[in-house]
């Protein structure tokens, strides 16, 4: 009888990547077992007597952190390291959990949100840039997708939590979160270290090469192949985003219950949280701009099956194709990014490639909304299908621009 032993029970895709790998991922699990808040924030907005209008300027204030927070920190991952950013956009957001709950008015609320989202959102560059640097081109496809695993573990449980919390009190909510966010900072402050060799040097000149590029975003906007990838990863993060914006609207028109929309939620998390580890290690040996392009398309097409459902199967079957393109494409593009990142800017490609969830989310919130609302449904999930379709096609098209700007990378 084989003994069961602690490596045997890590999927075989993940068991050679190095310990900082593994600390982010567990700290992630950590970080979103209390991701409690923000899906409850309406319910609690409610409870404070804040009306539908006030509660728009808090969304939308959740909405623009996610934005800003990408850009500045990627900016500080590569300006002061990747480890004090992570520091200090956890121990910000922890504060400001506390600021929105003590909040005496709807502006203060708003700032709070703003200050959650902005300082929360720093720590995906730093994380990022930190397994790029921690593994070789080959392994990160397969370190992203074990922190994207850590993500959706722990918002899957977090799913149940929230609920059971918010039922005793909305303040449980904000200790959780809270707390959870300063058990990661912990984390990262006992087990992570900044890598060394992270900066380059031009060896022609002898001037380091982050000196010439500055400490801005003109490095990512010179790179003209990462200007041609990064919005087509963006309108496939918009399709995708979708599933959080417009599924619930659908469900709802249907003349469903929110228990249906939870069901299909716990669907999607038992899919990706069962099927991720194994999904990664058979697709690894294929080109990974094709699987993205598969993947992809999986989406698109399963969100536009959103528009023929009418019922708890049509709905189920949706999510089940979509899931399995999140399954498929699960940490390609982050990979790509940091592959085609010079050393010195892995920081910043990240957080470029963190902006673009960022924006497309944001889109979905405000473009996917206004087209389900007033040009119909069905030019939505016409568009989703279209405009996701193509981008994934034009995305497998780059295959071989990044394999040669890989090779390059690698031979100098």
């Amino acid at each position: 009888m084989p003994t069961l032993t602690a490596s045997s029970l890590v999927p075989s895709s993940f068991r050679d990547l190095p310990s900082v790998v593994w600390t982010i991922f567990a700290g992630t699990i950590v970080n979103r077992l209390g991701y409690l808040v923000t899906p409850f924030l309406v319910f609690f907005l409610a409870a404070r007597g804040v009306t539908g209008a006030e509660t728009s300027y808090v969304l939308g204030a959740l909405g623009a952190g996610n934005l800003l927070g990408p850009a500045v920190g990627g900016i500080l991952a590569d300006r002061i390291g990747r480890r004090p950013t992570m520091l200090i956009g956890l121990i910000g957001a922890s504060a400001a959990q506390g600021a929105l709950f003590l909040a005496p008015g709807v502006w203060t609320m708003a700032a709070a949100a703003l200050l959650i989202s902005a300082a929360g959102s720093t720590v995906s560059p730093a994380a990022y840039a930190l397994l790029a640097d921690a593994v070789d081109s080959e392994r990160r496809r397969r370190a992203y997708a074990l922190f994207g695993w850590g993500v959706n573990i722990g918002t899957a449980v977090a799913g149940v939590l929230g609920g059971y919390l918010a039922a005793r009190g909305y303040w449980l909510l904000f200790v959780v979160d809270a707390g959870s966010m300063l058990a990661y900072a912990l984390v990262v402050a006992v087990r992570l270290k900044d890598p060394k060799g992270a900066r380059t040097t031009d060896n022609q000149v002898g001037e380091p090469q982050e000196k010439k590029d500055g400490i801005g975003y003109g490095v990512v906007f010179r790179d003209r192949l990462a200007l041609l990838l990064l919005p087509l990863f963006g309108v496939q993060l918009f399709v995708y985003s979708l599933t959080e914006v417009a599924l619930p609207l659908a469900v709802h028109d249907s003349g469903l219950s929110p228990a249906v929309y939870g069901a299909m939620a716990a669907v999607n998390a038992i899919l990706v949280v069962a099927l991720q580890p194994f999904a990664t290690a058979r697709l690894s040996k294929f080109p990974q701009l094709a699987v993205q392009g598969a993947g992809g398309t999986l989406i698109a097409g399963g969100v536009a099956l959103t528009g023929l459902a009418d019922g708890v199967v049509g709905y189920t079957v949706s999510v089940v194709v979509w899931s399995l393109g999140e399954v498929v494409v699960a940490g390609i593009a982050a990979g790509v990014v940091a592959n085609l990142a010079p050393a010195h800017a892995r920081g910043r490609y990240q957080g470029a490639f963190s902006w673009t969830w960022g924006l497309a989310r944001f889109a979905a919130l405000t473009l996917g909304v206004a087209m389900y609302t007033t040009l119909g449904p069905s030019v939505l999930w016409w568009t989703a299908l279209v405009a996701g379709a193509a981008a994934a096609v034009a995305t497998a098209a780059l295959t071989a621009r990044v394999n040669a700007r890989t090779a390059h990378e690698l031979a100098a």
